[in-house]
């Protein structure tokens, strides 16, 4: 199975920028790509903040986008956006009893669990009550298999203080649900970071990518919140029974492409052949 992962697009409203640029432009492209190499993906996912001020026209403008995108299509929610408004422009999009943007997708290569970790009012993540029982309830529930999770907020600190301290509010929680499934759980997508950024948790392999508009400088040591304009990204995920493997594509690279040698070897003979 192949899908796609893209992250935090932050839409404005058509003909608005978002720190001097229009987010529009690099989904735009990446959409482009996507139906142009890619088109063969079973699935292309969101893991949220589609808008950055969650208006309605933010998300009626990025509808207008997606709908050009050749590939079926899973959206979450991230802290900048507004659920009501995401369903008023999604409203095919599944959510739970609760109202919140979570679903299982069954798929060839395992279960698929998409989770909502949004509070309105906070940018830092929240799984309330109600999202634990469901999701408790869900993984007890789920035919046997690998499982897949996806969602906004990581479930654990990375290093970066200013993301960290916006982060799942509830990790202990969390954590605590997953563990007695974590060797079942092949990968969990995730965004939020602006990061390329790939590790694990609980023996979970993790990862996450560079966002659509703008990213979070790589600090260590900073407090405050740094950015950048380093290049945006998508990562292309192949799955089968034995492997997960993510590319992470710098679709909008310009610099020059060109054909290497087929073999090292090739080149070494030619330094070292003897005349």
């Amino acid at each position: 199975m192949k899908i796609i992962h893209l992250t935090d697009p932050h839409y404005v409203p058509e003909g608005e920028t978002l720190y001097g640029r229009d987010p529009s432009v690099a989904l735009h492209k990446a959409v482009q790509d996507i139906n142009l190499h890619h088109a063969d993906a079973e699935l292309a996912v969101i893991t949220g903040d589609l808008t950055h001020w969650g208006e309605p026209a933010a998300f009626a403008h990025l509808r207008r986008t997606l709908d050009n995108l050749a590939v079926p299509y899973r959206l979450l929610i991230g802290n900048h956006d507004d659920r009501a408004f995401f369903f008023d422009n999604f409203p095919e999009q599944p959510r739970d009893e609760n109202g919140f943007v979570q679903s299982v997708l069954e798929t060839g290569v395992g279960s698929f669990v998409f989770l909502d970790t949004v509070l309105a009012g906070t940018h830092a993540g929240h799984f309330c009550e109600d999202r634990q029982a469901w999701l408790i309830n869900v993984l007890a529930g789920l035919k046997p298999g690998p499982v897949f999770l996806f969602m906004h907020h990581p479930p654990f600190d990375v290093g970066l203080r200013p993301m960290d301290r916006i982060g799942l509010f509830q990790k202990q929680d969390f954590r605590e649900i997953i563990r007695p499934h974590s060797m079942r759980i092949r990968h969990l997508f995730f965004g939020h970071l602006h990061r390329p950024v790939g590790g694990s948790w609980l023996g979970i392999p993790t990862s996450t990518i560079r966002a659509l508009n703008h990213q979070v400088w790589f600090d260590l040591e900073a407090d405050s919140l740094p950015g950048s304009f380093e290049p945006p990204a998508y990562a292309v995920a192949l799955i089968d029974d034995e492997k997960v493997v993510i590319h992470t594509h710098d679709f909008m690279d310009d610099s020059e492409k060109f054909t290497l040698s087929e073999s090292p070897w090739d080149d070494w003979s030619r330094r070292f052949a003897h005349p």
